[in-house]
């Protein structure tokens, strides 16, 4: 299972004020803002975004080092959006934009380090380009195959492993030569300059270990399992509570009332519980409870004799 740093009955907006970083990884899913004090849960499923996986991803960049974080129930296909929104954040916004203030910030008619570090600058880019372009035409239309059912013998998910480059060393060791060697007098734009390109480092890093962690497991699992995948999604706890009132016979209302929750959210909860399960009956519903133990018969035999209760 994910980290359980953040689960998915807390409010969307607790995790953003807790972590800011959040809100890349947000923008990564198509999750926009405005959600009021809905749970994770909600929110995803509103934006039909894998929950697991968002958490998933959420709970390796807030904790990359020593993280428990388990690339078993994640969805591939919601990675491969992912990774791929975080390309076109990389390559079509942020290094451009560091590009242009690194260009105000340093006068390259006035000094040869300050065109040397364009140069740089230039270069990485660069590489980082090809990097990514390469997922984009080679990794990513394998995982494709294989989500549609057909694997690829001319690939294999290994061989993206084997050349994996970390893409933010060299970013790194650019921060490290402004910051020794360039001349004196550098300016606050230099300052902010280097501010951006450490935090890029880090999302830099965070893309990896995505791509590290639970990307390429994930793949490797469905090369694996021979065919589409397929996935349940697992119930919170809230939702494993919900399927326990109705299995008894309560209303949404009474749900509502019983959880302490709206019952705007009880039908959001149930919605997903159908989702997830592709039950859609009570009946069904107390089946899956019974043989999940989430109930004893004997709590719902008389919601069971007595269908209008």
């Amino acid at each position: 299972m994910y980290n359980s740093r953040f689960s998915s009955d807390e409010r969307m907006c607790d995790l953003v004020c807790g972590r800011y970083s959040v809100l890349q990884v947000m923008s990564r899913f198509g999750i926009a803002l405005g959600f009021g004090d809905k749970t994770v849960a909600e929110v995803c499923a509103e934006h039909k975004v894998d929950t697991a996986t968002f958490l998933a991803v959420v709970n390796l960049s807030v904790s990359p080092v020593g993280s428990d974080v388990s690339a078993a129930d994640v969805s591939v296909r919601s990675l491969l959006d992912y990774l791929h929104n975080s390309h076109g954040y990389f390559l079509d916004f942020r290094l451009p934009a560091i590009r242009r203030k690194l260009i105000g910030a340093v006068d390259c008619s006035l000094s040869d380090v300050s065109f040397a570090i364009m140069r740089y600058f230039d270069e990485y880019v660069a590489e980082v380009d090809r990097h990514m372009a390469y997922e984009e035409q080679s990794v990513f239309p394998y995982v494709e195959s294989l989500l549609a059912g057909e694997k690829k013998a001319d690939y294999s998910i290994d061989v993206f492993r084997r050349h994996h480059d970390r893409v933010e060393e060299r970013l790194r060791e650019l921060k490290n030569i402004i910051i020794k060697y360039y001349p004196s007098g550098g300016t606050n734009e230099l300052n902010g300059v280097l501010y951006d390109i450490f935090t890029c480092e880090e999302e830099l890093a965070s893309h990896n270990a995505v791509e590290n962690d639970l990307f390429i497991p994930a793949v490797e699992r469905l090369a694996a399992d021979g065919s589409a995948e397929v996935r349940q999604e697992p119930l919170s706890a809230r939702e494993r509570e919900i399927i326990v009132c109705v299995v008894k016979g309560l209303t949404n209302k009474e749900i509502a009332d019983e959880l302490c929750i709206s019952t705007h959210t009880v039908i959001t909860h149930r919605r997903n519980i159908a989702s997830k399960l592709q039950i859609h009956s009570a009946a069904g519903l107390t089946i899956y409870a019974i043989v999940n133990k989430l109930v004893e018969l004997s709590e719902i035999k008389d919601s069971i004799s007595d269908p209008s209760a």
